[in-house]
Formats: structure tokens, sequence, C-alpha cells
């Protein structure tokens, strides 16, 4: 998964690279199905826990508010053993509202960054949308058990979720995006293998921005050093529309959860994909992502309070558990399940050294990338 372990990480800042490596999913039915967990290629801090804090609004009508946390994240992000946990230790109850990048933005412009007290988005997700709408606030690192995270990633996070010297987003797990290959009944060994003849309607991926970035790089060109200059990524991703609008037959569907993409895998109806690893993971038994502050949060205490929690190794080895991710918090590694720890080794040999992270996306270039995706979907 793309220096993106599902990690929504398949954009590596400098190009796909780096050997696969595979995992044995476990035979069905005599199927010999193996993960090329693609190390090196596009990582993205897994949701940074984009702590999106508000400006609190402290009368006394809103006393209540004290004792609630409205996070705002992915799918198993937040177990509820550890919701629970939180609430026996705090008195604070956790309310949450699943969601994914674009909704977490959409919802947060269309209110000013109201209505939650944290998020989750990506960590290259933030920079442009807090210089264009204004609807994060940045993380007092005063409030913050910093010594609890990884040094490398909260690195990582500092320089693609700063604006003007200050940070807006911690890191909270991290993973990588790749190709998951039925080895048995396909050869694949880049992305636009994805479109082969022979494999028509026995694809998949999603219809997101990292499937333009993931076909960019697999024809040789590197769609962030394009960042700086909007006519020629405009190009780039126009060539990239054509290239899935030709290849769209290929594709069985877009698939727009995991579960709906692994059940296609194990029935056989898909033999490669784009995936994140946590679930190519799952089939052999999904970038970092953040914490950020939404701007008119009502319990930015609560949300301190959650991080901190989170970011205990015991806690973080459950977090990392439940959603097949590893984990931003130092130390948790050496709770996790011996699964995991062989998943990681085998995916990332030389731990972060090779890691391409995605840099933040400029403001305004996903309005682009969305024109493009719309055309791709509209395609006959």
């Amino acid at each position: 998964m793309g220096g993106r372990a599902r990690a929504e990480c398949v954009a590596p800042a400098t190009g796909v690279t780096g050997g696969g490596r595979t995992g044995n999913l476990g035979p069905r039915q005599g199927d010999d199905r193996r993960v090329r967990a693609r190390a090196g290629e596009i990582m993205n801090i897994g949701r940074l826990l984009l702590l999106m804090l508000g400006l609190t609004l402290g009368d006394a009508g809103h006393a209540d508010d004290a004792k609630k946390l409205r996070i705002i994240t992915w799918s198993d992000y937040v177990p509820a053993e550890v919701a629970a946990q939180f609430k026996a230790e705090t008195g604070i109850q956790v309310e949450l509202t699943l969601s994914n990048n674009e909704e977490m933005i959409s919802k947060l412009r269309a209110t000013g960054g109201a209505g939650f007290d944290l998020a989750q988005p990506s960590q290259d997700r933030i920079a442009g949308a807090q210089q264009e709408f204004r609807i994060y606030k940045p993380i007092d690192l005063g409030k913050v058990k910093l010594e609890q995270f990884v040094p490398e990633l909260i690195d990582i996070v500092k320089k693609n979720a700063s604006i003007d010297g200050k940070l807006y987003a911690l890191p909270y797990v991290w993973g990588a995006e790749g190709l998951v290959v039925n080895s048995k009944k396909a050869k694949i060994a880049d992305y636009a293998d994805l479109c082969k003849p022979e494999l028509k309607g026995k694809t998949a991926v999603r219809l997101k921005r990292p499937t333009l970035m993931a076909f960019a790089l697999a024809s040789g060109k590197d769609p962030f050093a394009l960042y700086g200059d909007t006519k020629a990524y405009t190009a780039l991703m126009e060539d990239v529309g054509r290239t899935l609008s030709a290849c769209k037959a290929n594709f069985r569907f877009f698939y727009d959860n995991k579960d709906q993409l692994l059940n296609g895998v194990r029935s056989g109806e898909i033999v490669a994909a784009m995936m994140w690893d946590s679930g190519a993971w799952r089939l052999n038994r999904e970038n970092p992502d953040t914490y950020v502050l939404p701007a008119r949060g009502k319990n930015d205490a609560a949300a301190y309070a959650w991080i901190n929690f989170t970011m205990r190794p015991d806690i973080a080895a459950k977090i990392a558990k439940a959603v097949g991710n590893f984990s931003a918090s130092k130390g948790a590694e050496q709770l996790m399940e011996p699964r995991l720890k062989q998943q990681f080794k085998e995916s990332f040999p030389d731990g972060f050294h090779n890691v391409k992270w995605y840099p933040a996306i400029p403001a305004g270039l996903e309005e682009i990338e969305g024109r493009i995706l719309d055309r791709i979907k509209a395609a006959n």
C-alpha cells in the first residue's frame, strides 16, 4: 500500500519505487492469494487525528458539552472497547460520525468548522483545506504528551500540516496503499496492469484521488512535482482521466468501502485491485491519518484528553488491532500482536527510511481532481 500502507498511502512523493512485498492471504478453495504490499510507494501519515479544536463556547447552556466528545472519523478508528474505557476513566461520552476525507472537509466547510470536537483526516488534506476554508484550529502542544508519539511521524506531520509556524495536526495511525492480487489468476506488476485486456470486469479501484496519483506515478510522471504548476498538473490529471476512462470496462465496480472490495476478492469476482494495506492483510487473515481540531469545536479539553489517552501504548495497540494499521504511538509496537509485527517487517523491512509520504495538497488542486473523477464516473 503505497508507501501508503492502507495507509492512505499510495502516492509516494518521488514516485512508485521499491520492490513489492508479498504476504500469504491464506488458501481458499485452492486459490493462492498474495498481497503485494508495495513498501516505499506512497505514504500518508495514517489519518492524523487532526484535532479540530473549535472556538469554545463557554456559556452555562453548554455545560453538558464538557461530558461529550464528538469525533468525525473513519470506520474502525474508534473501537467500542476503547471508547468505553475512555468514558470509564474520564466520564466523557464519545459520539462518532463515520466519514472520509472528502466528507470531513465538506461538512466542516459547510459549518465553518463547527459540529465536531475532533476530526481525523489524512495528513496531506490539512494545509490546503485550512488555507482555503479556515476549518481547523492550531494544536496547543503544551496540552499534548509528545513523548508518547513516534518522533519521525511528528516530523512528517509538522512538515505537511504547519501554516505560519502553527501546527494543525498530530499523527494517529498510518499505513500504505498498493495492489492486492490473486496470483493464480493474474500477473500484476504496477497499477497500469489493472487495465490489461484479459482482466476485463475483474479489477477494482476507488474513485478517489489516490487512484489518480497511483496511475500518474505508474505512467512515469510525478504529480507531486507539479503541485506548483496548475497548468501542468491539470494536463497530467487530464491524461490520467483519459486512461482510467478507457480502462473503465476492466473495473467491476468502484468500491466505496473495504467490505465491498473484500467480499469481491473472496468471492473470486475481483482478481486484482488497489487497496489499503489493512484490507489486504485481513485477506491474509487499511497514510498516516491524524488528529485535527475543528475551528468551532466545543470541547477542546476532551479532545486533548482523547489524544493523550489514545497515544498510550496499551490503548494504541488496541486501536492498531481493530484498524489493521500501524500506530503513531511510541512503544505500541511492543504490545501489538505477533501477526501485526510480522506484517510490518514484511511490508517495511527498512522501517521509515524508504517511505514516500504524500505531500500536503495545495489549495485548489482537489477541485481539478474532482472534475476528472466526475468525468471518469460518467464515461461509457
